[in-house]
């Protein structure tokens, strides 16, 4: 993990506002370093610049509330929301994402590229590309 902590990766406004612990069990933990790992260090080397993780590991509560779908990999620290910005940044993201051919289970293009889904799985990511 070079560019991105745990600590980022399960920071959420909505958690701390409505007093829900989003502490992620040690099983999610693991797939966020290997979202890290995997995804997002190689992207953000490749990106040159700064990736802000909007929404990352979510406990099934803090799911919920936000209107997460019950089988959300955020639940199992396997997904991450990220952003560089603007949305024509976000579009170059995407096009990096795709041309570094990463191990990518989903990538979602969400609502015009405001931001961009990522998750990774320890086996048979599916690399499925959508737009949401």
């Amino acid at each position: 993990m070079r560019y991105f902590t745990i600590k980022e990766l399960v920071r959420s406004d909505t958690a701390r506002r409505m007093g829900i612990d989003n502490t992620p069990p040690a099983s999610a933990v693991k797939a966020l370093h290997a979202l890290v790992d995997h995804v997002l260090d190689p992207l953000r080397e490749a990106w040159g610049g700064p990736i802000r993780v909007n929404s990352g590991y979510r406990c099934p509560e803090l799911n919920k509330l936000v209107g997460g779908t019950p089988a959300s990999q955020h639940q199992r620290g396997e997904a991450a929301d990220i952003t560089v910005g603007s949305r024509s940044a976000n579009r170059r993201l995407l096009a990096l994402i795709k041309r570094l051919n990463l191990p990518v289970d989903q990538c979602i293009d969400e609502k015009g590229c405001r931001w961009i889904h990522v998750s990774h799985r320890a086996d048979n990511n599916r690399r499925m590309y959508m737009k949401f």
